[in-house]
């Protein structure tokens, strides 16, 4: 299902969207927009992840004691990669 939203942009973005057609990076300006709303939200959820992760490392600061237990789990885990 989707839904339809109707929005006003100034000339210049809309003359930048055809262009973005023209060239055939896109279909359509719809799909051009589609586009530009996916990385949209998919920026913000990256940020809203990277500010969770920095504040639980301020919760719980890091031990310099676990580099060396964090360095074997990560040897381990890129071994057993299929590559």
């Amino acid at each position: 299902m989707s839904e339809q939203i109707a929005i006003r942009i100034p000339e210049r973005l809309a003359r930048s969207l055809e262009e973005l057609v023209r060239a055939g990076r896109f279909e359509t300006r719809a799909d051009a927009v589609r586009a530009a709303l996916e990385a949209l939200v998919d920026q913000e959820r990256r940020r809203a992840i990277g500010e969770r992760i920095v504040e639980g490392y301020r919760r719980i600061p890091q031990d310099d004691d676990e580099f060396p237990e964090l360095r074997e789990a990560a040897i381990r885990s890129i071994r057993e990669e299929p590559w």
